[in-house]
């Protein structure tokens, strides 16, 4: 009996080593890759920023939208496939020439001197779609405004480039990297006074004194057919050496620079980076810093569909505002207006959805919340949580997404989860998750919207 109790005893010791072996080992794996996460991928040559000695933005007006996602309905909108689509998606396809023609008329009538598209023109790259939306921006030019463009995720080597028959897809034709420049060649890529040989990055000097750096963030080189898109942004070694002699020749001729790219240059939110690092650049702990410290204190990006302003300030290194402009046919379908003035710009936002009617504006927004509930929950329930708490959470998450959207979050209606409510595994599940909740409602400086500021120096 002695010797069976002194096996147990053995045995579930030796159980408890090793279970403190894997616990350790799971927390030192954590820690290390948490920190290697952190180290930067590539090698950066930093400016030598000085606050007395920064180039001054010259005055102007523009214009910015993002994300339009150009939809031929032509290309069908009925079908199971195609309601897959709508049911996991935010983005009012059906709509898209229509709210495009809308921003058109608008940038028209608004008088800007130029307008930057950060990405993603079309819904997945597909060639009908790049041609008409080159059309509507034909009309903007054809007008005397200049565009500038640059590639999102979505508009290279595209494998997702289908029509929808029936309840099924066929594959369409798509565009190389090739054909994008040639394409919008009137729209940044033909009149280039630089540009880069190893991707579609360029520089274009909209008026004396301001350059734009339409630079091409994707991975589009690297998509194959019969699997999804590349999402991530990343900039090649090749890119980030190239940009830095951009840089140095800008500051060298009293050049100020504004950056336009698709992926974001900093975080928008706490823990963005962790819970979606393919929305920012890979090196986006060093990017803002990078750029910055050569001077450019504005970047205008797209991607995560969101009406929001990050100013990130490194200090010696200098600040940057990451300008993101939401999705253009995504509730609220949003574009921005600015206006440089004596080096400080003032930004208003128009809602395109504003002239649908409350009615159509209401059930718009209540189409994207429920989108992204749907995510939320099925996200859940693979962790094999409750329905009820299942939903109770999606629908928190689903508000604080929507009011981030929006743009400045504290203002938006309160979002607030009850943990009393939640069941032992949900309560857990939550925690886990608990930081996206917090870092969506919390609005980091500036406003989003509406607002001024100073380009000179940190507010």
């Amino acid at each position: 009996m002695e010797t069976k109790t002194k096996k147990k005893h053995v045995l579930r010791n030796m159980i408890l080593i090793v279970l403190a072996v894997l616990v350790a080992g799971g927390v030192i794996y954590k820690l290390i890759s948490g920190y290697i996460a952190t180290l930067p991928k590539f090698s950066y040559v930093y400016g030598d920023y000085s606050a007395e000695n920064l180039v001054g933005y010259p005055d102007s007006s523009f214009a910015v939208i993002s994300d339009l996602h150009y939809y031929d309905t032509s290309l069908g909108t009925t079908g199971q496939a195609f309601e897959k689509t709508m049911n996991s998606d935010r983005k009012l396809l059906k709509q898209s020439k229509e709210l495009i023609g809308k921003a058109v008329d608008d940038i028209i009538d608004s008088g800007v001197k130029f307008v930057l598209v950060s990405g993603d023109l079309t819904k997945d790259g597909e060639l009908v779609n790049h041609e008409q939306l080159a059309e509507q921006l034909q009309l903007i030019a054809d007008s005397g405004i200049k565009v500038y463009v640059v590639p999102g995720n979505h508009d290279v080597n595209n494998p997702g480039a289908v029509k929808y028959v029936g309840d099924g897809t066929e594959q369409v034709e798509n565009v190389s990297a090739e054909k994008f420049a040639e394409i919008y060649s009137n729209f940044g890529y033909g009149d280039a006074l630089m540009r880069d040989p190893s991707s579609l990055s360029y520089v274009a000097e909209p008026q004396d004194g301001l350059w734009i750096l339409a630079l091409d963030s994707c991975e589009s080189e690297n998509n194959t057919p019969d699997k999804e898109e590349i999402v991530t942004g990343e900039l090649t070694q090749t890119q980030i050496d190239w940009v830095q002699d951009v840089l140095t020749q800008a500051n060298e001729q009293g050049k100020a620079v504004i950056l336009l790219e698709h992926h974001g240059v900093v975080e928008h939110w706490d823990g963005q980076g962790k819970l979606h690092s393919d929305y920012v650049l890979s090196d986006y702990r060093y990017a803002g810093k990078f750029f910055s410290s050569y001077g450019v204190r504005l970047a205008f990006t797209g991607h995560y569909h969101a009406q929001d302003i990050t100013l990130e300030d490194n200090g010696d290194k200098g600040f940057i505002y990451d300008v993101e402009t939401g999705s253009l046919i995504t509730p609220p379908c949003t574009l921005r207006y600015c206006d440089i003035s004596d080096n400080s710009i003032t930004m208003k936002t128009t809602y395109l959805i504003d002239g649908y009617g409350e009615k159509f504006k209401a059930q718009s927004m209540e189409f994207v919340k429920k989108t992204i509930y749907n995510e939320a929950y099925k996200t859940l329930k693979g962790y094999y949580v409750s329905d009820a708490d299942a939903d109770y959470i999606a629908a928190a998450v689903a508000s604080a997404y929507v009011a981030h959207y929006d743009g400045n979050e504290g203002k938006a209606e309160t979002v607030t989860i009850d943990k009393s409510k939640l069941n032992l595994w949900g309560k857990f599940i939550y925690s886990q998750y608990e930081y996206v909740v917090d870092g969506l409602l919390k609005d980091l400086p500036p406003d989003d919207t509406d607002c001024t500021f100073s380009l000179g120096s940190v507010a």
